[in-house]
């Protein structure tokens, strides 16, 4: 069965970032987009997100935005639900843009339980009235609801409700999807909605996924069977989290110019959609232990290692066959989060070896939340973004 999905014709665009077929333009600087982005996650030693707390309100914001300035980034992927007054004032002193990532429970043992359904949705409006109370409406490209659905939520989902196929809301329709989909076509056309309704305008919306369980299906390595694939063009743009060591990157064939299998899969991956695509995440981890030798590649990673990747996954995206079909690409992540992954007591006080989540940043979290930059990542990310 074909998978279609269409935001209605007579719902608004947005006023900023709209997407002119596979690509997106910027109706304020007149040009197409690509964007040279960065996760960012200012979570510092001792602050953890675990219980509903956003990162501090503190000075640490222009120091940070000065180095991703100096980067070439123009693009934050942010991941805080709540940031600060203070990241919004120093934001306002630069002309970076940012997107916000809606974390939603990807655990759960059903997406389509209206109990669940309701408390998410009930997130995505706090974050969405947080844009408009304390956040820049005007510097916002996108929203992002739900990050990573797990496979096993998917499968156990689509089980449950194999009769449930079609969605026909106020602003999204989709059909000849399985029930996760439908899920998540719910409640981002429920966040259109809200918004649209609430403050007369609409950002774009997407949801974010990653190469384990779709939507390039023909792959060895994918965790769901292929009646389960997630194919995330339930909005305006497809995101995707790509790592190179990722299930479904690994088994892809050569690219048609770099020859490596991240350009293959990014090849792929464009000729399954119409939408511009923003790949996400990409990054290594530095973590002193590599605690699970199967998966290759998941920490234990130098810095010079690292940046030979960064060259490599940004030449194989800017000479990528349908390379046009890409809107950016974004390193995660700018600072190592040590509150990672916040399953033991007091984990945001240490940063432990065996973690790689918490090892991911291109900078280091020293004495008194001190940046140290590991080895020569910025001045590399810097050597790429403010290149062609």
């Amino acid at each position: 069965m074909c998978k279609t999905a269409q935001i209605h014709p007579d719902t608004p665009q947005p006023r900023r970032f709209v997407v002119q077929g596979f690509r997106l333009y910027d109706r304020i600087t007149d040009k197409l987009v690509f964007f040279r982005g960065m996760g960012y996650s200012p979570y510092l030693k001792g602050e953890t997100p675990q219980y509903g707390a956003g990162p501090g309100n503190d000075s640490r914001y222009p120091e940070h935005l000065a180095l991703l300035n100096e980067m070439g980034v123009n693009y934050l992927h942010v991941f805080p639900t709540h940031m600060p007054v203070n990241f919004f004032a120093a934001l306002d002193q630069t002309d970076l843009v940012y997107g916000q990532d809606i974390w939603i429970d990807p655990f759960t043992a059903d997406l389509l339980d209206e109990k669940y359904l309701a408390n998410s949705f009930a997130s995505i409006k706090e974050v969405i009235d947080h844009t408009y109370s304390v956040g820049r409406p005007d510097r916002l490209v996108l929203f992002s609801v739900g990050d990573e659905l797990q496979a096993a939520t998917v499968i156990h989902t689509d089980e449950l409700h194999p009769e449930t196929k079609d969605y026909h809301g106020k602003h999204l329709t989709v059909t000849g999807r399985s029930a996760s989909e439908v899920a998540i076509a719910r409640l981002i056309d429920q966040a259109m909605d809200y918004e649209l309704t609430h403050y007369g305008q609409r950002h774009l919306y997407t949801h974010t996924s990653w190469t384990h369980i779709g939507p390039v299906a023909d792959r060895p390595d994918l965790e769901v069977p292929s009646d389960h694939v997630i194919l995330p063009d339930m909005g305006d743009l497809l995101c995707m989290n790509i790592y190179t060591y990722a299930n479904g990157v690994l088994t892809s064939p050569p690219g048609s110019v770099t020859g490596t299998p991240y350009q293959g899969y990014l090849e792929e991956l464009a000729a399954t959609t119409n939408l511009p695509i923003l790949v996400t995440q990409v990054g290594l981890s530095t973590s002193p232990i590599m605690p699970k030798p199967e998966i290759i590649d998941y920490g234990g990673h130098t810095p010079e290692n690292i940046a030979k990747v960064f060259r490599s996954v940004w030449k194989d995206i800017r000479t990528a066959s349908l390379s046009e079909h890409f809107c950016g690409l974004v390193f995660f992540e700018f600072q190592d989060e040590w509150w990672k992954i916040g399953w033991t007591p007091d984990d945001e006080n240490r940063h432990e070896p065996a973690d790689p989540e918490e090892w991911f940043g291109i900078y280091e979290l020293g004495e008194g939340n001190r940046l140290i930059p590991k080895g020569d990542l910025p001045a590399v990310v810097r050597s790429l973004f403010t290149s062609p």
